[in-house]
């Protein structure tokens, strides 16, 4: 049976853009800005709960990685290495106290890009708009769920779940063991587990 060869983080294409950048091929760098601005500014959007600091947050953090072209050092996936950035842009606003708990649905975090159109259609269904209104309480209960879970308990869970990040990957950006990281991302789902628990029971589903 052959062994698989071992990939290195030269195999990773984004790493090669980002050296590309490092040449002076500005076109790399907006290929990369292209492909990863939409999930950082959604990464700082659930972690923060508001999209509009999110999305200065994502421009902090591709004027960073613009400065620092010539530091890099491809030691990881480009991928790791950017959400390493984003997370320490986050975890910044948490110390800062600008954080808080926000009490706006997750609509906007979902569709961004929505019609807004078709909000403004009158409801010919009076029970669905009741449905709606209860989905949306529920949205929000999750929301600050979410935001009651320890930082790199978040981190963790988005990066597996949101990110499609591998354990090690996470490990990676967080600083800590395989085994650390799945100890966090089971915390974290526990708590979600408990919190929606409660949101059934209110809801008396």
């Amino acid at each position: 049976m052959e062994q698989k060869e071992r990939l290195t983080p030269y195999d990773d294409p984004d790493v090669q853009l980002m050296l590309r950048f490092q040449t002076g091929d500005v076109e790399a760098f907006q290929q990369l800005f292209h492909k990863y601005s939409p999930s950082v500014v959604n990464f700082a959007a659930h972690f923060l709960g508001t999209r509009a600091r999110a999305e200065e947050i994502a421009q902090e953090v591709f004027l960073q990685v613009y400065r620092w072209q010539k530091r890099y050092e491809p030691k990881a996936k480009f991928s790791t290495w950017l959400f390493k950035i984003v997370n320490n842009h986050c975890l910044n606003e948490v110390r800062k106290g600008e954080y808080r708990v926000p009490h706006e649905s997750l609509e906007p975090l979902v569709d961004a890009q929505g019609d807004e159109r078709e909000r403004d259609l009158p409801d010919t269904n009076p029970g669905k708009g009741e449905e709606i209104l209860a989905a949306k309480e529920a949205a929000d209960r999750i929301q600050q769920i979410l935001h009651r879970v320890p930082g790199n308990q978040r981190t963790a869970l988005m990066l597996s779940r949101l990110e499609g990040m591998s354990y090690q990957e996470v490990a990676e950006v967080l600083g800590c063991t395989e085994k650390a990281v799945k100890s966090l991302v089971f915390r974290a789902t526990q708590s979600l587990k408990e919190g929606l628990r409660d949101i059934l029971n209110d809801h008396d589903l």
